[in-house]
Parts: structure tokens; C-alpha cells; sequence
């Protein structure tokens, strides 16, 4: 295999070009690891440790008093990323922002109470309840294909 690298200040980003006869095992090992996505660690601090945090166990993320907390089964977290640096790292298909300030995992929502005029009163697995801002309600009808 032959590689070859062209500094061009021309481009503002990479591009790849590849350039083959046939389909090989090797060519689509290549596109294999040029379209796998980093991983997504998120970490967090809790009794003076730092523990990684696996999305799937994340419940809510959500701000407050200039301070990045994320809630797990196992507690809270005081995070040092800022809510939109982790909102880039979460799935876009299991988490969801429900206001400046928090985001949920769409996993674990009990339920959504419409009742309330203007918003969404939301349960979360953890008995927790919080509010979709008034912003948000269109985007979470959408989600919820309401």
C-alpha cells in the first residue's frame, strides 16, 4: 500500500482520497477505522475520586450555579466539561436538551405530563421531576411524534 500526504493550505480540513482496483479486506478495514467515531468518555467527580461515566447510566446532566452536575443510579457528579461539550459527546438518539440548563436521557423518563399549559412536566427514573422550558416543548412533541 502506498501512502501519500499533500500539504495544500488551499483546504481547510482533511480530505481523504482513496484510490483502489478492488474492494479489499484492507481498503475496508481503512474505511472501517476512518468511520468509526472516538470514543465519547465523560467523566466525573464524586467524593473526591474521578470516575468515567458511562452514557447508559446517566440520567440527567444539568447546570447550576456556574457548576455542571451529572446524575447516575450511583449519585451525582460534579463534571468540569461545559453542558454543550457534553451534550457533543452524548448520543443524539437517547439524549435530549430540555432547557438551557439540563439535558435527560430519554431512556430514563417515566413519563411526560402534558397537563401543564405552556410545558411538560417530565418523571425520571430516579423519582426525579423537572420541567421541559418553553423553548424545548415544540422539539420534545416532535421526539415524542406528538
Amino acid at each position: 500500500m502506498q501512502v501519500e500526504i499533500k500539504m495544500d493550505d488551499s483546504y481547510t480540513e482533511p480530505k481523504i482520497i482513496l484510490l483502489t482496483a478492488t474492494m479489499t479486506k484492507e481498503v475496508n478495514m481503512i474505511l472501517n477505522k476512518l468511520s468509526e467515531n472516538p470514543p465519547q468518555v465523560i467523566s466525573g467527580c464524586r467524593n473526591g475520586k474521578i470516575e468515567v461515566i458511562e452514557q447508559e447510566d446517566l440520567i440527567r446532566v444539568y447546570a447550576n450555579s456556574g457548576k455542571v452536575f451529572a446524575v447516575t443510579d450511583k449519585g451525582e457528579y460534579t463534571i468540569r466539561l461545559r453542558l454543550y461539550e457534553i451534550e457533543e459527546r452524548l448520543d443524539p438518539d437517547q439524549f435530549v436538551r430540555i432547557s438551557n440548563s439540563e439535558i435527560i436521557h430519554l431512556k430514563k423518563v417515566n413519563n411526560f405530563d402534558l397537563s401543564f399549559t405552556g410545558t411538560i412536566c417530565v418523571e425520571l427514573a430516579n423519582s426525579t421531576t423537572t420541567y421541559v422550558s418553553r423553548r424545548y416543548v415544540s422539539k420534545i412533541k416532535k421526539i415524542l411524534g406528538i
